[in-house]
């Protein structure tokens, strides 16, 4: 064998053992992040509550990835502070299904008038994280929905933001021009970096729609993330993400449970369909909520039903 031959051969070894490594490395990273993100679903904190706001049994239900089968996961926006639980800022449910190809999404109106599951009151829905955090909000969705939450990702409001930049922002479509938090806003297509993203998902007041436009700039740039989050182009930007998304993401989603709805999910998913919960605004005893009369609530329930069979 020729010195040019084994020089080039010695070359080519060194490399794949480096790819090797690397990718190693990568699996590593991946996986210790899962684990740094994963938190598990524990039981709400121990309240009084009357038999009659209790569900009598669960209606969570396990999920058969290996299968693709669809699931539900509730999206979770919180506003964490020192000192304080803070307050479930967005609720989005996404419903699943790689038969279907599609993903369907939907906000949970955080000001939604309903029962507390586990807390015994009448609240406005985003009070039932600051009551009894991830466990009694999924708890308290499932029984306004009639329908079971399979797992939940719970993402704080700040740290959205790096999470955004380091995908290298996220494209929207706004249907209006406004300025909010020295931010200006032009209508049509954007690039919005972290700190833009987070001001478009949090403008309530100057929109025609309220708290319904704001659920559409939510679901906007969510849609924007979910897109650009199934077409990440390299290892090197993957790593990037992973080191933001460790300290602001935390989800019962496990590591094993992340790989197969990467492999195998994401490249069945071709679209994003939409929905809105309908409803009207009414204040009682000086508070103002977000009234969703029976009708409606049957209404969402069966529309997630057909989406996941």
């Amino acid at each position: 064998m020729s010195k040019k031959i084994k020089v080039t051969l010695w070359l080519l070894t060194f490399f794949l053992i480096l790819v090797a490594g690397y990718g190693i490395f990568m699996y590593q990273s991946v996986k210790e992040t899962a684990n740094q993100m994963y938190e598990e679903r524990k039981p709400s904190p121990s309240v009084p509550v009357s038999v009659a706001t209790e569900i009598k049994e669960p209606i969570r239900e396990t999920v058969n990835s290996e299968k693709l089968e669809p699931f539900t996961v509730l999206v979770m926006g919180v506003d964490e502070r020192e000192n304080d639980r803070g307050r479930s800022d967005a609720m989005i449910l996404l419903a699943v299904n790689p038969e279907k190809k599609s993903i369907l999404m939907f906000n949970i109106p955080r000001d939604t008038r309903t029962t507390i599951i586990g807390h015994g009151t009448v609240d406005k829905i985003n009070h039932a994280y600051s009551f009894g955090g991830v466990d009694m909000t999924l708890r308290t969705v499932e029984d306004f929905l009639q329908f079971p939450i399979n797992y939940y990702i719970k993402v704080n409001m700040e740290g959205f933001s790096r999470v955004v930049d380091s995908l290298g922002g996220v494209a929207v479509n706004n249907k209006f021009q406004f300025d909010y938090e020295g931010y200006h806003f032009a209508k049509g297509d954007l690039l919005l970096s972290g700190a833009e993203a987070l001001a478009f998902s949090r403008m309530r007041y100057e929109d025609p729609r309220g708290d319904l436009g704001r659920n559409e700039r939510q679901r906007e740039i969510l849609k924007g993330l979910i897109r650009k989050s199934l077409n990440i182009s390299t290892v090197f930007k993957l790593q990037t993400i992973l080191d933001e998304v460790g300290t602001s993401v935390k989800t019962d989603i496990t590591f094993e449970e992340m790989k197969i709805f990467m492999l195998e999910y994401r490249t069945k998913l071709e679209r994003i369909d939409q929905a809105e919960v309908k409803g009207y605004g009414k204040k009682m005893n000086g508070i103002w909520y977000y009234i969703v009369d029976k009708e409606e609530r049957e209404e969402i329930s069966s529309l997630i039903t057909a989406q996941m069979h």
